[in-house]
């Protein structure tokens, strides 16, 4: 039987289905981070009327750069979620090479 473990906050990070051709996984602060991502659409609304309305580029460009840290912050949240709930449990039921494998290779993409 599969054992969940809890984070720091006390919620399981991880909530993992998969069937044949489709894998999920519930994120447990999914209201946070889609707040945050409507406020990064946002940004990038911002930055398309900066493009129209002819502003300085290093402007834009600083808008950019916020908008990269920000995707950069969601990235961080889910990959933790994702290390200390799916890679966590996959290790305590299978010795989780595979999801090790899995994490090195996104954290290989995510650094370039």
């Amino acid at each position: 039987m599969r054992e969940n473990y809890t984070d720091q906050e006390g919620q399981d990070p991880c909530h993992y289905h998969q069937t044949a051709d489709d894998r999920r996984v519930e994120q447990p602060k999914k209201k946070a981070l889609t707040n945050r991502l409507r406020r990064i659409e946002g940004q990038l609304g911002g930055v398309r009327n900066m493009i129209e309305n002819d502003r300085y580029c290093v402007d834009v460009l600083t808008q950019i750069s916020a908008i990269k840290s920000a995707l950069d912050g969601v990235a961080i949240q889910l990959l933790s979620t994702h290390a200390n709930g799916c890679v966590r449990n996959a290790v305590i039921e299978n010795g989780g090479d595979e999801a090790m494998e899995e994490l090195l290779g996104v954290i290989r993409k995510m650094i370039r």
